[in-house]
Parts: C-alpha cells; structure tokens; sequence
C-alpha cells in the first residue's frame, strides 16, 4: 500500500463461524461508523462484507449485507458524539432512512446526506449494495453556513448528480493504487459538488449565466489561489466580469470572493501539510507559497477552518 494514513481493507462474515457473525457484524460497523443499534432479519447465518478506503480526512465504504435495520438513539448520541455527515448511496436495493421527523426511501441514483449527531432508523433490504461517504462536519457546515442537522435527498441519477456519483465509484475501483493525498483530493472535490447540489446549482431553472460564471471563478480561484494579489477584483478584470456579477454568482451558493479565496488557500495548504514532497517547507514558507501575508495569517485562518494549527496538522499526519 501507498506510504501515510491512507487505508483500504475488506471485511467479510465468510470467515466467521454463522452463530457468531452478528456480534462480529455489530462489533464491526461500531468500529468504522459510531456506536449504533442492530435489529436482524435472520441470526442464524448472517452474511455481510465491507471494504473501506480511509484517510485522517475522509471515509469511503462500500457494503452489502442480508436485512438489517440500524438505528441511533439519543443516548448513543450522546455517549458517543459524532457530527460528521454521511452521504448514503445504494447501488442496488434499498435503503429506508428516518431522521428529523422524514422519511426517505433511496433506490439507486438517489442519495442523502445525514448526520450522525441526531438520532435516526436506517432498514436495509437484502439486496442491497451501497455507498457510505463520511465528510467531516466542518466541510459542510461552513462553506453551507450552517450547523448539523442536515438532511438533504439528492438525485445522483443525472447531470451534477451523476458525476459525483461516478467520482465515488472510481474512488472505490482506483482503491489500490491511490495514495493519501489523492484519496484526499478526489474527496475535496466530491463535497465540494455536494456542497453546490445541496444549495440547489443544479436545477434546471438555476439563471445559466451565473452558474457558468461560478463554475469559471471556481476554476480561476484553484489556479491561481498561490497569488497573494488574487481578489474580487483581480479576477474580475482578468476574466472580463464585473465585480457584482461575481458577487451574485457566489451568493447564489452562499459565499463570497473573499470566503472562495481563503477556503482554496487554506485546502492548498493542507494538502501540502500532508504531502511528504513539502516536508522541507516551514510554516513561513507555506503561507507566502500559499498566498498568505503572514504566517500568523495562516495559522490563525487554518485553526478557525480545521481546528488545528499547521503545525499540529503536519505533526499529526507524520
């Protein structure tokens, strides 16, 4: 496997005796998700397996099991905290979700986003194959602007949807052969569409000028987010916008020039905290290579945004 905190391993109920898989199963799941109940359809020869790509940052699991129904409580809210959301996508079968007084019922190329720090019921039918991503919480919550709970239905079916979709199941084929910053890349990505599906960019009524608009700063803000001289402004003039026209194209997903700067930035800084290639770069160097004016500028926009310092991050991924 790829050097640093990427991992990828499988799990199966084949190599557990029948009487004892489903304490192996509940064991299992608790360990890769959070503290949960377990209602089986059938105990005396429960079949299930899991594989799981991992890093510090993401979670991706793909699992198939017989019926099975899961549930969170409020105790187990609270004796084990977990606000971390997870977008569920079955491939095959389907997936009952309950939470926050709704109900949802998934087939393939219908996906949700839930969280983990409210209480839910989750039945699970014995055909079914599925997708379960785990996005930290503040990957959500502040390019969102808002705070858990979320429960968004998405059609993962078509366009925008669609890609994020496949962007998941090549995630899931690629598996031995990605390292940890790649696995985090692809990752970052994938919220990031998630983020514009659930403000609702993908509707067909969206005004199209402005979505192209957001889509072209998107990408000029990536590409060039290293220059310290990048702003609204700059990248008005250098596009052929006016300002205000970038301003309401942001708006529509609730940001700004200035909040769409600072997040690539400091994504830019992270992946170089966890790439081996960037050990030789201090802290001081990162920040002006990053677009920064300040080392202190980083370290203090780096702890609101990831709850760390630079420092700490670097030190943590070591």
């Amino acid at each position: 496997m790829p050097a640093g905190t990427y991992i990828v391993e499988s799990q199966t109920t084949r190599e557990v005796d029948p009487p004892e898989r489903i304490d192996f199963w509940s064991e299992h799941i608790g360990s890769v998700q959070s503290r949960m109940g377990y209602r089986y359809a059938r105990t005396d020869n429960f079949r299930g397996e899991t594989v799981r790509q991992c890093t510090d940052a993401y979670q991706l699991v793909k699992f198939r099991s017989d019926e099975i129904e899961y549930s969170r409580t409020p105790h187990q809210v609270r004796q084990d905290p977990d606000e971390d959301y997870r977008l569920l996508l079955p491939l095959t079968g389907e997936l009952v979700l309950r939470q926050d007084g709704r109900e949802a019922r998934l087939t393939p190329g219908q996906g949700t986003l839930l969280t983990f720090g409210e209480p839910f019921e989750c039945l699970q039918d014995a055909s079914t194959r599925a997708f379960i991503f785990t996005i930290p919480a503040r990957e959500l919550d502040g390019p969102l602007h808002r705070k858990s709970p979320l429960v968004t239905a998405l059609d993962l079916s078509t366009g925008l949807g669609r890609v994020v979709g496949s962007m998941l199941n090549d995630l899931h084929e690629e598996r031995e052969t990605l390292t940890d910053p790649q696995f985090n890349a692809v990752s970052d990505r994938i919220v990031e569409l998630l983020c514009m599906l659930a403000v609702g960019d993908d509707r067909p009524d969206a005004p199209g000028h402005l979505t192209e608009v957001e889509a072209v700063v998107r990408r000029h803000v990536r590409e060039h987010a290293a220059e310290p001289g990048l702003t609204g402004t700059s990248m008005a003039r250098a596009l052929g916008w006016s300002l205000r026209q970038i301003q309401l194209a942001l708006q529509r997903v609730g940001t700004t020039p200035r909040e769409l700067i600072r997040e690539e930035r400091l994504r830019l800084v992270r992946d170089r905290l966890r790439c081996g290639e960037c050990e030789h770069m201090t802290i001081t160097d990162l920040a002006y290579a990053s677009g920064f004016s300040s080392a202190s500028a980083l370290s203090t926009a780096f702890r609101q945004r990831f709850g760390v310092s630079p420092r700490e991050m670097r030190a943590g991924g070591r």
